[in-house]
């Protein structure tokens, strides 16, 4: 059976999509059968993955969530063969309404991803910067979460009331939910905050904090525009060293031989 892991971060702009494409593309490129789920509004993963969000409406997480289409019946293929696609369009802005009412609203995304989990290794799913039903849903879904955090103190402040959805979620309609880590990006080792605000958190989370940070990489922020993660922009980027070493302590953690 397939692992889940959400990408999840209500804050904005702390390399939430860069992680869940260039982690599900390095799994990929590791041998393992991806499926990665674009949540966000935004459908920054389905055009970061060469996808233009308008072309795909009426086949996205948008009608998987309101029962208008199944979760296989939306699957894309990408450049790489081991990874698929599930993508979002600006219409999944309206599905929280859509669904506030239904009985189980927070189990939608579970049960829609049963009927394909057992054809993927791992399933990511790029949550949006929000709290809300979707997001939860997402974490319902999932067996577990990475956390991406940009070395600010800014960023910090966050990261409790997340911690504390989590714990809701965990106490509610997914016990089994666990933190797979905490996973640093765009760090910059010339900056003094950032190598400070990185101590704090291995100080606080100790072995939660992925070893694997994600240095700040102008080859990382171009990739999307060209619809590819790093790995096919360029394999010699330190962002690609990276993501695979990433991906290869997702795989140690889950106990997984490369």
């Amino acid at each position: 059976m397939g692992k889940i892991i959400a990408i999840a971060n209500q804050k904005g702009g702390v390399g939430k999509t860069t992680t869940a494409i260039n982690l599900a593309a390095s799994l990929a490129i590791l041998e393992k059968k991806v499926l990665i789920i674009d949540a966000d509004t935004q459908a920054n993963t389905t055009s970061g993955l060469n996808y233009d969000p308008a072309a795909v409406e009426g086949k996205t997480l948008y009608e998987i969530m309101i029962g208008q289409v199944s979760a296989a019946e939306t699957i894309l293929p990408t450049e790489m063969e081991n990874l698929k696609l599930i993508p979002s369009h600006i219409n999944l802005v309206g599905a929280e309404i859509e669904i506030i009412d239904l009985p189980e609203r927070d189990h939608i995304l579970r049960k829609a991803l049963e009927p394909i989990r057992d054809a993927y290794d791992y399933i990511i799913i790029d949550c949006a910067p929000s709290l809300g039903l979707i997001t939860v849903g997402c974490l319902t879904a999932a067996d577990s979460v990475i956390i991406p955090v940009q070395p600010e103190f800014f960023a910090l402040e966050g990261i409790g009331k997340l911690l504390q959805t989590i714990r809701l979620v965990q106490n509610g309609s997914n016990p089994g939910l666990n933190v797979e880590g905490f996973v640093i990006t765009m760090f910059d080792g010339r900056t003094k905050v950032h190598a400070q605000v990185v101590a704090q958190l291995r100080e606080y989370f100790k072995s939660m904090v992925f070893n694997t940070i994600i240095q700040r990489n102008i080859r990382l922020s171009e990739a999307p525009s060209y619809g590819k993660p790093i790995v096919l922009y360029d394999v010699a980027s330190t962002g690609t060293m990276n993501y695979l070493n990433l991906a290869k302590e997702v795989l140690e953690h889950n106990k997984e031989t490369i």
